[in-house]
């Protein structure tokens, strides 16, 4: 039986904004009475207000009306007392959803879909570092079983889960008591960097479980005296952490519309490739969202640098896995381990529709490593992508013009405020907001 219910709405920046209440506030919760100003998933990264925001003074600062995801609570596995957590979508006092939601966000996108009959099944990978972040400086975690520090990758290694096994098992544990499809975890290519990939979900349930892993993840990771970070790039000499996304699309027989018998697919998923390599550079703020997101993406490591798509070829930004064809689907390998899910997924699935319904066609398909190629470049700098992902038209076929309006002035104000910051100060600051 909960004691206590954390309720709240997630921000642009993937943060949950909310309130703690008493357990007996379930029923209100029910019927839809929470509210939180609308200038609250507005935010900059450490919770300020944005600078002339038409959300703040110029409305009157005014409240929207809260509704429970139909994912209903979520437990709280890293809180001592019984706990829950209701995740919330924003809405106006008239009953519309607010467009600056990030749930709202995928919700039009994939309005869009159902309207042709179509439904999207979406899985997360999620990579993420472990650390020691005790006396204000971040260092590689020490590993309980031998007392020392960790001081190599060990990529794929089963002995270099086993170190940390207590917190791998609270982990699923943890997964199961929230609903997270957990699967394969892995010992990835950083000092302490791990992945947990998730099985595939519709898609909105898909966003909900990669933002729930990271709450889990980082709260678990607190009761092992450790800090747990999906950062895009903690260390500046080591691997950096992603967001990998799979998707395929079932119409309303069940059959999967990518896939006509071959092991290429067919000429819907090149189209929906072809919409996703189109929004690339527009959608990099989405992808890469804070200073910090553009340290990942420099050439040879394991983060896509350039526009290019191939089949089974992780250096690729558009991934084509082999497998049955049922399971035709399209891995998005661009983003980092701090983007937001919601904005994440919408941007990506927007993007595919777009170019199924332009009926566009992609470049040949690359074969070898990418790096090594002449390929459209992606923007690998803030600025840069800020002023890309505002004047965007592809960018405008997916997002309403509020929360296009909203994600701007945020990633503006936190340039200006990350402007002359130190690299480590800045690491200590976005430790765990991201």
């Amino acid at each position: 039986m909960s004691e206590t219910i954390r309720f709240g709405a997630v921000d642009l920046n993937g943060q949950a904004r909310g309130k703690r209440v008493p357990a007996s506030y379930a029923e209100k919760l029910e019927k839809g009475v929470a509210r939180l100003p609308l200038s609250v998933l507005n935010v900059d990264l450490w919770g300020e207000d944005i600078e002339d925001s038409p959300l703040v003074f110029k409305s009157g600062d005014r409240d929207g009306v809260l509704r429970p995801s139909p994912r209903g609570p979520l437990a709280l596995p890293w809180i001592d007392r019984p706990s829950e957590l209701w995740l919330m979508r924003m809405h106006l006092q008239s009953g519309e959803p607010f467009e600056g939601c990030p749930q709202r966000a995928l919700g039009r996108v994939l309005e869009r879909y159902a309207a042709k009959g179509w439904r999207v099944d979406a899985a997360f990978e999620m990579e993420f570092h472990l650390l020691d972040d005790e006396g204000g400086t971040l260092s590689a975690p020490i590993s309980p079983r031998t007392g020392r520090r960790v001081r190599r990758a060990d990529v794929n290694s089963l002995l270099g889960l086993d170190a940390f096994d207590d917190f791998f098992t609270d982990l699923y544990d943890g997964c199961e008591a929230m609903g997270i499809p957990a699967e394969a975890a892995i010992s990835e290519a950083g000092v302490g960097q791990f992945e947990l990939s998730l099985t595939h979900e519709e898609a909105s349930r898909a966003a909900e479980s990669a933002w729930a892993f990271k709450q889990l993840a980082r709260g678990l990771a607190r009761r092992h005296d450790m800090a747990a970070s999906f950062m895009a790039k903690p260390f500046e000499d080591d691997t950096g952490n992603g967001l990998h996304v799979h998707f395929s699309v079932i119409d309303a027989e069940g059959r999967n519309i990518f896939d006509d018998g071959s092991e290429q697919g067919n000429e819907v998923l090149r189209s929906a490739v072809a919409g996703c390599l189109n929004a690339l550079p527009a959608s990099m703020l989405i992808f890469a969202p804070h200073a910090n997101s553009y340290e990942r993406l420099v050439p040879g490591a394991h983060a896509p640098v350039q526009a290019s798509w191939a089949y089974e070829n992780r250096t690729a930004a558009i991934r084509i896995p082999a497998g049955p064809g049922k399971a035709r689907r399209i891995e998005h390998r661009v983003a980092g381990g701090d983007a937001n899910p919601f904005l994440h997924l919408a941007a990506v699935l927007g993007a595919a529709l777009n170019g199924i319904e332009a009926g566009l066609t992609p470049p040949a398909p690359i074969t070898g490593n990418a790096y090594e190629q002449e390929l459209p470049a992606l923007p690998t700098d803030w600025e840069s992508a800020i002023d890309a992902f505002d004047e965007s038209p592809e960018i405008a076929e997916i997002f309403h013009p509020r929360l296009i309006d909203c994600f701007t002035r945020t990633k503006r104000q936190e340039l200006k405020r990350c402007e002359g910051l130190a690299r480590d100060d800045l690491v200590l600051l976005c430790l765990e907001t991201v």
